[in-house]
């Protein structure tokens, strides 16, 4: 199979073109500034120029188009709609028509943020999304708008992504911040009234990957299937590590000031990406050791 990512340099797209480049499939890493150094072939690519895209896609002769590529501030989303808009929602839907000109299959990587965290249960697909900020409503925008350009397109939604990027394979993200204040013996607050399934970017990789090789299309979760807290996400962090878990404190999301107003509850409901790829999937536990 022949891909082309875009987002490349990010955590995400980086993992998905080191496994893919791993597996034997032709890759060509689309990245917005820095050369990201993985796959087959690097291409430079500002997603909202329309021009580029159409010139990329239409002579990169691939089989798939992978959109990692977005705005991913929530707070920044906030103060800059228009470019989120821009990046999240219209630049999708244009890889989206370009990919479908092609007759190239499309992934467009969306998130938990489509939910406004009212619920007490895993969000199913089928669950009516309510974003209550920029970032979620341009995600769930961007959603609509590929599906009803490419109806074969296939878009996963993750939750608290993390793991270990794909070209220099050092932990990112919020189990970095974790474990780098543990090891300098720094007290480390961490909400007790937030619940996310978290998301391993080596998982989704692999998950994508396997949806791309069934051809499945529309929306599916893909997530732990644990739901836990940020408090519950340290503790096993520090466990995994060795670390002096008395470090941890517990913290409340209503304590802390931001732009963006952030859902409480974005825990996935996993059922329907099991059933299609005929396999569970992984615990957080299972994930971190993974990872570790």
């Amino acid at each position: 199979m022949r891909l082309l990512v875009t987002g490349a340099n990010g955590l995400l797209g980086s993992t998905l073109v080191r496994q893919a480049t791993t597996a034997g499939h032709s890759t060509i890493a689309a990245y917005h500034s820095t050369v990201p150094g993985i796959g087959t072939e690097q291409v430079q690519l500002d997603i909202t120029n329309e021009k580029a895209v159409e010139r990329i896609v239409g002579q990169s002769d691939v089989d798939a188009v992978v959109n990692c590529a977005a705005m991913t501030d929530v707070d920044g989303c906030e103060t800059a709609p228009d470019e989120a808009e821009a990046v999240n929602a219209v630049a999708p839907e244009r890889l989206a028509e370009h990919a479908s000109e092609q007759n190239a299959q499309f992934v467009h990587v969306s998130t938990d943020y489509v939910f406004d965290g009212e619920a007490d249960t895993p969000y199913t697909t089928d669950a009516e999304p309510a974003p209550v900020q920029v970032y979620g409503r341009t995600k769930l925008a961007g959603e609509r708008a590929v599906l009803n350009t490419h109806p074969g397109a296939f878009v996963p939604r993750l939750s608290f992504v993390y793991g270990c990027h794909g070209t220099t394979d050092e932990l990112t993200g919020f189990p970095a911040w974790v474990r780098d204040r543990l090891q300098a013996g720094e007290s480390v607050p961490l909400f007790i009234d937030q619940w996310v399934t978290p998301t391993r970017a080596g998982e989704a990789a692999t998950t994508i990957l396997d949806a791309l090789g069934a051809k499945l299309s529309g929306r599916a979760h893909v997530a732990a299937r644990s739901c836990v807290t940020p408090f519950e996400f340290g503790e096993r962090l520090a466990r995994e590590l060795g670390a002096d878990a008395s470090l941890l404190k517990q913290g409340s999301a209503e304590d802390i000031d931001r732009t963006a107003e952030r859902p409480s509850y974005t825990c996935l409901d996993v059922s329907k990406i099991e059933t299609a790829l005929g396999r569970p999937q992984p615990t957080f536990r299972e994930d971190l050791k993974k990872l570790f």
